[in-house]
C-alpha cells in the first residue's frame, strides 16, 4: 500500500490529521487550476477551499478506482461549474490585464528556482496575451481549455466530466486556440505551438 493510500484509508477512518496531509499534496495543484480559471486570487482560495471540504465530507465513497487526484479533480470540476452557473463570484476589480507577472511567478514558485531571475519583456507581453484571451472566453469554454491543456485531459474525458458531447469539447477548445493564435501572432495552423506557449506559462 503507497503511503497516499495509507492516507486515505485513514482520512476514511475519520483522522482528519490524515486528510490534511493529503489535501496539502494537492492543495497548489488545484489553487493554481482555480486562479487560472476566476482569475482572482481570493476566488481562487474560497474555490480551493470548496472543493477541500467537498472531499473530505465525500472521502468515504473513494474507491480506489482512479486516482485520488483524478478523484479530486472530479469535485473541482463540480465546484467550478456550480459556481458559474450561480455566477457566485464576480472579479473584484482585477482584470486579467492587471495581474502582474509577479502572479504567474507565485503560481510556479516551486519551478522558479531553476528559472533566470529576469523575466523578459517578451515573455510578460505572452502572458498578458494567452491571460486576456482565457478572460475573453466563456468560462465553459475557458475549462475546457485550461482541462485539455493544463490537466492533460482528452476530449472524451472532459466531455463526460462537465456532461457535454466530444464534439462541442473539440470545437470550444479550436475557438479559443484561434483567439490566441491571432493574439499570439502565430499564422500556423497546427495547434502545437499555441498550446505550448500558453501551457508554458499555465503550468
Amino acid at each position: 500500500m503507497s503511503s497516499e493510500d495509507e492516507l486515505i484509508r485513514r482520512a476514511q477512518v475519520g483522522e482528519t490529521d490524515a486528510f490534511c496531509l493529503l489535501a496539502r499534496a494537492h492543495e497548489r495543484r488545484i489553487y493554481s487550476l482555480a486562479f487560472h480559471y476566476c482569475h482572482d486570487h481570493q476566488d481562487a482560495e474560497d474555490l480551493s477551499q470548496e472543493v477541500c471540504l467537498k472531499a473530505y465530507a465525500a472521502i468515504s465513497t473513494f474507491r480506489y478506482e482512479s486516482s485520488f487526484y483524478t478523484w479530486l479533480r472530479k469535485i473541482m470540476i463540480n465546484c467550478f461549474l456550480n459556481h458559474r452557473r450561480a455566477k457566485s463570484y464576480r472579479r473584484r476589480g482585477q482584470s486579467a490585464d492587471s495581474l502582474t507577472i509577479e502572479d504567474y511567478a507565485f503560481e510556479n514558485d516551486d519551478r522558479s528556482a531553476a528559472a533566470p531571475l529576469e523575466i523578459t519583456l517578451q515573455n510578460r507581453m505572452v502572458v498578458e496575451k494567452v491571460m486576456t484571451v482565457l478572460s475573453d472566453v466563456t468560462p465553459q469554454q475557458r475549462l475546457i481549455f485550461l482541462l485539455k491543456h493544463q490537466e492533460g485531459m482528452t476530449y472524451e474525458e472532459i466531455s463526460k466530466a462537465i456532461g457535454c458531447s466530444t464534439g462541442s469539447v473539440k470545437k470550444s477548445v479550436s475557438r479559443t486556440i484561434t483567439k490566441l493564435r491571432q493574439r499570439l501572432g502565430v499564422n500556423d495552423e497546427s495547434e502545437n505551438y499555441v498550446s505550448c506557449a500558453a501551457t508554458g506559462i499555465l503550468n
